[in-house]
């Protein structure tokens, strides 16, 4: 079964690292409290309710949405350390749990939630330095690709803002660890 996923351009490539263009796309987005497992699960939970039809359309009737992947998870918040380390560090704190909206849709036409803390909004285009890998993405490896996602954009002198990192996940939690494809996501200049 096909699950689409957000278009991009591809601007450079090396092994794990991509530089990608991403054009303006529909996010939906709810902000939850806890350590970084406890809040991208129920970040999850409350967009699947969206999704699954807890909302309405124009015509005044619940619409299903589409799944998409992957699903994206950031603290909230701007100074870049504080963001950063509590990536790392997965500690208690305001995270933003994202599900990218199927592309057909606009913000005129998607159905709106009954849930007033799930927010449907436009996401600019933007530029990002990834890293793909594979595996469980806990602390240890978040870490550690963080690490090499920030050596790997000095050695290439691309400057990033370090208060946008997100970790996203493609696949559903019963997938074996050495088949998920994570990725952690920087925006750059």
């Amino acid at each position: 079964m096909a699950i689409e996923e957000p278009a991009y351009k591809t601007i450079l490539k090396r092994g794990a690292f991509e530089l990608r263009h991403y054009e303006q796309m529909l996010i939906a987005e709810v902000s939850v409290s806890g350590d970084l497992k406890e809040a991208s699960s129920a970040g999850f939970r409350m967009l699947a309710d969206y999704i699954f039809g807890n909302n309405i359309t124009k015509d005044g009737s619940p619409e299903k949405i589409a799944m998409t992947a992957p699903v994206m998870v950031k603290p909230e918040g701007n100074e870049s350390y504080v963001s950063s380390h509590r990536l790392i560090k997965t500690e208690p704190g305001q995270w933003l749990v994202q599900f990218t909206m199927p592309s057909h849709f606009s913000i005129n036409t998607i159905p709106k939630p009954h849930n007033s803390e799930v927010m449907v909004k436009v996401r600019e285009a933007r530029k990002v330095a990834v890293l793909v890998f594979s595996g469980l993405a806990s602390e240890k490896s978040i870490k550690s690709k963080l690490y090499e996602l920030e050596q790997w954009l000095q050695s290439n002198h691309i400057k990033h803002r370090s208060d946008t990192v997100e970790l996203a996940r493609y696949n559903p939690p019963w997938t074996l660890p050495f088949l998920r494809r994570n990725e952690l996501i920087i925006e750059v200049d």
